[in-house]
């Protein structure tokens, strides 16, 4: 059966969501999911939004899927305690410290990945199913292909983002509107800058980052061929109507397999960016997925009939089995069971001799299956009946009212669930002496003798540069610690060319690769690699750091969205870096910018840029040897005369990170870690490191 997941951003919509065919909804409570704007729902609204759902068949999933902080585990712990309580189906996250909380707390309760860990091939699914989750949402990006690769190996369930919103950024990625304006992705504050106009080279009115949503409407019979356990509508920020109208579709296109030129109106109407696409689906990946929000006439006779799906009637949606006996002087008895085999019995009066007319089977089935105003309907009635007797109308309405009143009692009943007991983790605050400092490069030239001098821990240089040039590196490892840098998305038909890679890799004597996405884990391993853990992995807790730990990682770099005082309380079971220096990369996109607007891939040029309303220039550049994109951050981050400061934090390493920067800018930012006070950084920034996230 291929689940239906739909949105719940208030009691409304939730209702719109059942009412119209849901199978399932995801719902948050308080601030810890990736919709922090929507109403979401109050702790004590979400045992009553269970208990609604339940009853009806429905299961509840609670979004826990943004990064949490030290300091608020301790109330995210009793957030799960309570939906735990309150009898939510599973939670969905990101955070891998909210993986380990919600096992702690809640072991009983099913874990889902969130798109916003990135999983975007089978290698990532298997290292999330070793982590005890038990289903994985595929990032977005991914083409049928894949998507049909990971169902036939995967040994968890698989869910697929069918319709709505689409980020230009790989879900978990994206830093922009953080680095920007404080408001985090990953946090649930996300203020879409995607969304804004940009230029190339200079400002113009387009939209380059702004994507059409999607819709796979069309398509629910060939992914339920495909083995794809759910499918999910996204919209916890839209309307009831919204959520109603494409339920009811959706619900259509799963259990009859068609869609018609109305209903498809039906869902541009209710929203859309200029249409829909496709794009990634069909690996159609290019300018046409591209649109704007544009106002549309309001169809109100569409959305009064949307509201009245779930403001006036009760679906009735589960089936169940009456049982009755009607017997001479004998209590009339009368059971009902639903779906689930769950049972309930009641029994009424006696039945009186008939004086003139006898009950009737066909009078009795007709009766009990009168449930208007419930959620059930009758499928079958099996009866024993004496001849010669008489029940009244009256009576057979009471038992058959009293059986489903019983029965809508024990589905809302809540199952007894282990709840587990917080306590801290164990904290260790890394090194008391000063920490070493990093580098990393994008291409060899780069790599200068001032770079060498100053003799840095490690040297971080992308895989492909590396396999590029293999007779320069080949004699570089020898003299200078050195890891390769591996994309942060590599895609199920690119792992056999990453294997080979590091292959190649190691025959040069490298032995150490950073990453920043599980799915890179096991190739690196198999080949007998250490493995460094990248900014991606977004680690922004004490947790996180020692789940890293645990998944063999033998050096870390912390979030850059944590703030100093973060950092400096972090615990830190690995040797821990952080970036210092650099553009910060701000999203890794499937689309090719360039691609889109010349029709030639150029974004090997470090002069190609997005320019804003506000003159702010954003470099682009390859994300390794593939053609996705990379946009960085205008300003530079710049804490080279903080290193004093940075010395109280317990870190390993301090990073500098060199994207756009020519051999002599390299030689004269190098020199500044000398004192060398003729060094200006120009335009700057601290990142986060100062003011925080949202």
């Amino acid at each position: 059966m291929l689940e239906l997941l739909s949105p719940a951003g208030s009691f409304d919509a939730l209702r719109a969501a059942v009412c119209n065919g849901a199978d399932a909804v995801y719902l948050g409570v308080n601030s810890f999911n990736a919709r922090r704007g929507a109403r979401n729902f109050a702790p004590q609204e979400l045992r009553e939004a269970v208990r609604y759902c339940h009853v009806r068949g429905v299961k509840v999933h609670l979004t826990l899927n943004t990064l949490v902080s030290d300091r608020e585990m301790r109330t995210l712990s009793e957030t799960i305690s309570l939906a735990a309580e309150a009898g939510v189906d599973a939670f969905i996250v990101q955070d891998l410290g909210v993986v380990s909380l919600c096992k702690q707390i809640a072991p009983q309760i099913e874990l889902h990945a969130s798109t916003q860990m990135s999983i975007h091939c089978l290698e990532g699914v298997r290292e999330a199913a070793a982590m005890g989750i038990t289903r994985a949402v595929l990032a977005r990006e991914l083409p049928r292909e894949d998507i049909a690769f990971i169902c036939r190996n995967s040994p968890i369930e698989i869910e697929v983002f069918a319709h709505g919103a689409l980020c230009m950024c790989y879900s978990g990625q994206c830093y922009m509107s953080a680095i920007i304006g404080r408001r985090s992705g990953n946090r649930g504050q996300c203020a879409q800058p995607c969304r804004l106009p940009y230029g190339y080279g200079r400002f113009e009115d387009k939209y380059p980052l702004s994507l059409k949503d999607n819709c796979l409407v069309e398509y629910m019979q060939e992914l339920k061929q495909l083995g794809v356990a759910s499918v999910k509508i996204e919209g916890r920020m839209k309307r009831p109507e919204y959520v109603a109208i494409a339920t009811g579709i959706y619900r259509k296109a799963i259990d009859k397999g068609d869609v018609s030129a109305q209903e498809m109106r039906q869902l541009r109407s209710a929203f859309s960016r200029q249409g829909f696409t496709q794009g990634y689906y069909l690996d159609k990946v290019g300018p046409d997925m591209f649109g704007t929000r544009v106002a549309e006439k309001e169809d109100k006779e569409l959305l009064q009939n949307a509201r009245m799906s779930y403001e006036a009637v009760e679906p009735q949606r589960i089936g169940v089995r009456f049982y009755i006996i009607v017997k001479r002087m004998q209590p009339i008895m009368l059971a009902v069971e639903d779906e689930q085999g769950n049972i309930c019995k009641t029994q009424g009066h006696p039945p009186e001799p008939a004086l003139h007319r006898e009950i009737t089977v066909e009078e009795i089935e007709t009766r009990l299956a009168k449930t208007g105003g419930t959620p059930f309907y009758c499928q079958s009635v099996r009866s024993v009946v004496d001849n010669g007797l008489s029940v009244s109308a009256a009576e057979l309405n009471r038992l058959r009212r009293e059986v489903l009143t019983q029965l809508t009692a024990l589905r809302g009943r809540l199952s007894p669930t282990e709840i587990g007991i917080y306590s801290e983790p164990q904290k260790l605050l890394g090194q008391k002496k000063a920490p070493k400092f990093t580098i990393s490069v994008l291409h060899s030239e780069q790599i200068t003798q001032k770079l060498l001098s100053t003799k840095p821990e490690m040297l971080y240089v992308p895989l492909n540069e590396i396999i590029a040039k293999p007779e320069f590196f080949s004699t570089l490892v020898a003299k200078q610690p050195m890891a390769a840098i591996l994309p942060r998305v590599v895609h199920d038909d690119e792992m056999r060319s990453l294997l080979s890679d590091l292959d190649h890799l190691s025959a040069l004597g490298v032995k150490r690769v950073l990453l920043g996405n599980l799915g890179q884990i096991s190739a690196a391993r198999s080949r007998g690699f250490e493995i460094a853990g990248d900014f991606g992995l977004n680690l922004y807790n004490s947790r996180a750091m020692l789940m890293a730990q645990r998944l063999g990682f033998t050096s870390l770099t912390a979030s850059f969205e944590m703030t100093l005082a973060q950092l400096r309380d972090l615990s830190k079971p690995l040797p821990t870096e952080i970036l210092i220096y650099g553009r910060l990369p701000l999203m890794l996109t499937e689309n090719c910018l360039m691609k889109n607007r010349s029709g030639i891939c150029s974004c090997a040029s470090s002069s190609t840029k997005l320019v804003d309303r506000m003159s702010e220039e954003f470099r682009i550049i390859k994300d390794g040897g593939t053609c996705r994109s990379v946009v960085l951050n205008g300003k530079k981050l710049f804490l080279l005369d903080k290193t004093d400061q940075l010395r109280e934090l317990g870190l390993w390493a301090l990073r500098l990170s060199f994207t756009t920067e020519n051999p002599s800018e390299i030689d004269r930012i190098l020199s500044s870690l000398h004192g060398n006070a003729d060094f200006d950084p120009g335009s700057c920034t601290r990142g986060l490191y100062l003011r925080g996230v949202e």
